[in-house]
């Protein structure tokens, strides 16, 4: 805590998203937090980290940055399957670690990079920047505000009817399958709008139309807390009739998303009536400033790595309910 300055080293400038310059821009803008370097196996995507970023220095052999004693956190964003690998080593070299989502690709790997982060006794937080959506922050803000009561069912939908791009975030055994993509961001999200311990999950998912990848083309989980809340999330790739993102029922009211706001119902002297939440506007770059507090001033981790476990779990049992079609209990929640 008594640094003045957190020194930045980014694993993974690959052009996908442009990802490792979005992260290095919103490092750059925090007090107290700086890139100094950059990591890739390309030496291409290198050169061009050092145009878009003067003044780094540029590795493409991931032991030389470890041993950079200028670096003191390391941004892994690369391929699912790696993170963990990655994440524990940068663990064990002294580094701080912020990992892109979803955190890894098992719960098995998760505890393993929480257990290394604290043997080291280093920071180890996930990119959860989605917290800081317009969209995601109106709804929580108005779920803890209480009107529409307590919160016992929710529904979440993403997806459409298209072709999956052929490339790696499409191949399972690389990124861990169809949930873990948007679907970790929107579990994150309702691990916020269900404040209670998880108890089971039930996953169903689909493998039908797009045979060019080997992702599924539908996931679904039915997420069952313990205080008795249900939560029902379905991702597709075959939906060829959409819902709404969002449908959250309370015991005096339920909102619905309505794209660019929600429909609020509830009720005023026992008569149903409508109204509206307007989103919220976004802060994708508050992820670093809630971090660089943290580092620098003793401040809160917003992101704590055994709730990005949790998201991880809910995919892992998903699945493993899927395949032995039982209802799964989920771990850690004692």
């Amino acid at each position: 805590m008594a640094k003045k300055q957190v020194n930045c080293g980014i694993i993974g400038y690959g052009g996908a998203f442009n990802m490792g310059l979005h992260h290095s821009n919103s490092i750059n803008q925090v007090e107290g937090m700086q890139v100094v370097a950059v990591c890739d196996v390309d030496k291409k995507r290198t050169a061009q980290a050092e145009q878009d970023l003067p003044g780094i220095v540029a590795y493409n052999d991931l032991k030389n940055l470890l041993k950079d004693d200028a670096v003191d956190l390391c941004v892994v964003i690369l391929p699912h399957n790696l993170h963990a690998k990655i994440a524990i080593e940068c663990s064990r070299a002294g580094k701080h670690v912020v990992v892109e989502k979803p955190m890894c690709v098992t719960t098995k790997e998760a505890t393993a990079m929480i257990e290394a982060a604290k043997k080291a006794d280093k920071v180890l937080t996930v990119f959860h920047n989605r917290r800081h959506d317009g969209d995601f922050k109106a709804l929580r803000d108005a779920v803890r505000s209480g009107i529409i009561g307590d919160v016992f069912h929710v529904e979440m939908f993403m997806g459409n009817h298209s072709r999956p791009g052929d490339w790696w975030r499409s191949d399972k055994e690389i990124s861990g399958g169809a949930f873990f993509d948007w679907g970790a961001h929107c579990l994150d999200w309702l691990l916020h709008i269900i404040d209670q311990k998880l108890d089971y999950v039930t996953g169903h998912f689909h493998k039908l139309v797009w045979d060019h990848v080997t992702n599924e083309d539908q996931v679904e989980a039915s997420i069952r807390f313990q205080g008795g809340a249900v939560a029902n999330i379905q991702m597709s790739s075959i939906a060829a009739a959409g819902k709404p993102r969002w449908r959250v029922l309370g015991t005096r009211g339920a909102i619905v998303d309505a794209g660019g706001q929600f429909t609020l119902h509830s009720f005023v002297d026992g008569i149903p009536v409508q109204g509206t939440i307007k989103y919220a506007e976004s802060d994708w770059h508050a992820y670093y400033r809630d971090l660089g507090d943290h580092l620098l001033r003793g401040g809160e981790l917003d992101v704590k790595p055994e709730q990005a476990r949790r998201v991880i779990a809910i995919m892992d049992c998903a699945e493993k309910s899927h395949l032995t079609g039982k209802t799964v209990k989920v771990p850690f929640e004692e």
